[in-house]
């Protein structure tokens, strides 16, 4: 499975579900790096040097930065959810058809309701 980066913004209960489907997620908290207000090109440097694809609700940044510097384990860029099993999942089955995300930019946005 991933191993995976998780912005200070980003959900614990959707980490905890991509737990329970088996990626190793690494929050900034894990790091020791917690409340901190790390600027974001560091947080991406740190996921880089770890091998871990980041993690983020923080789109506009995270755009900004991968557009100056794609050399990075990849991105996934998410919309805010109050589904967080099914952004868990969304994330997931994202990750099973993008095994490689080196250098890339994803995007799991939530589910439309009509």
């Amino acid at each position: 499975m991933a191993r995976l980066y998780s912005n200070e913004n980003f959900p614990l209960p959707v980490v905890q579900s991509l737990r329970a489907l088996g990626h190793d997620v690494q929050t900034i908290r894990d790091a020791g790096k917690d409340g901190l207000a790390v600027p974001d090109n560091e947080v991406l440097e740190h996921a880089a040097k770890e091998g871990r694809i980041l993690l983020t609700l923080n789109r506009q940044d995270f755009k900004k930065l991968h557009r100056q510097n794609p050399e990075h384990s990849g991105i996934i860029l998410c919309t805010v959810d109050a589904d967080f099993p099914g952004q868990a999942s969304r994330i997931h089955i994202a990750l099973l058809a993008n095994p490689s995300l080196e250098g890339q930019l994803l995007r799991v946005n939530r589910l439309q309701t009509p």
